[in-house]
């Protein structure tokens, strides 16, 4: 036991003489800051433009340890925005920092038509005579009574928490990450067409949204929308 204990003295003293024997030379030498690029948006993050209207883009500047950066941002979407065709679309500016790490911000554009007064905003249930029908084997699943929200964001474009009308995330008790969240373009003449929708649970969207139909009398929703290359959702919302 003895020897033992004074072989463990003398590795203890071997260990610390090694660790103890480092030329200052050596100290802090893997010791730096790292900068990341600072972004601030012109204009606001989000801009609706009438359709037809010129579209200037306010930019970006950045600064990076002190030092602008402006000049060195590379922006992508803003030759990309038609403000001849109803939708949004996104500008992003990115900017490195001093070890390659890159900052980003992203801007949305929303081209619209403000001649369009009709607001089909509100708190719709699934109507009887909605379904899903698979196009393999032919069967139908009706399903109603889910609660779906239409939110207006400028005249003619309107947010709907789910196309698809709660089928997953309500009747297949999913939750909310798979309801289609998305937007609809109302015209006026009540058609209804999608301008973009999102599962963000599967990361997917529609394969094609068609029929789509506002009736002002009844105040009621209607589409059919083709979905995973394999069904159809024809949904009724009122």
């Amino acid at each position: 036991m003895k020897k033992i204990y004074l072989f463990g003295l003398l590795m203890a003293g071997v260990l610390l003489g090694l660790t103890s024997c480092n030329d200052d030379k050596d100290e802090l030498t893997d010791s730096r800051l790292t900068y990341y690029a600072d972004l601030q948006l012109q204009g606001d993050e989000f801009m609706a433009v009438p359709v037809g209207t010129p579209f200037v883009d306010p930019g970006c500047t950045g600064t990076l340890a002190g030092e602008d950066i402006t000049s060195q941002i590379k922006i992508v979407g803003a030759d990309d925005v038609d403000t001849n065709t109803l939708g949004f679309y996104d500008i992003t500016y990115t900017a490195y920092g001093s070890d390659g790490y890159p900052a980003s911000v992203t801007r949305t554009v929303c081209v619209y038509d403000p001649s369009v007064e009709t607001d089909i905003s509100g708190e719709y249930a699934v109507q009887e005579g909605s379904y899903r029908y698979w196009f393999s084997s032919g069967a139908t699943v009706p399903f109603s009574g889910y609660p779906v929200t239409i939110e207006r964001v400028v005249p003619g474009i309107f947010y709907i928490s789910d196309m698809m009308g709660g089928y997953y995330d309500v009747r297949a008790g999913y939750g909310p990450r798979y309801a289609m969240n998305g937007y609809l373009q109302l015209t006026n003449d009540n058609e209804i067409f999608a301008l973009s929708g999102i599962v963000p649970g599967w990361g997917d969207s529609y394969d094609d949204f068609y029929d789509g139909l506002y009736d002002p009398e009844t105040e009621t929703v209607a589409y059919d929308m083709d979905y995973a290359g394999s069904m159809q959702f024809h949904i009724i919302l009122q």
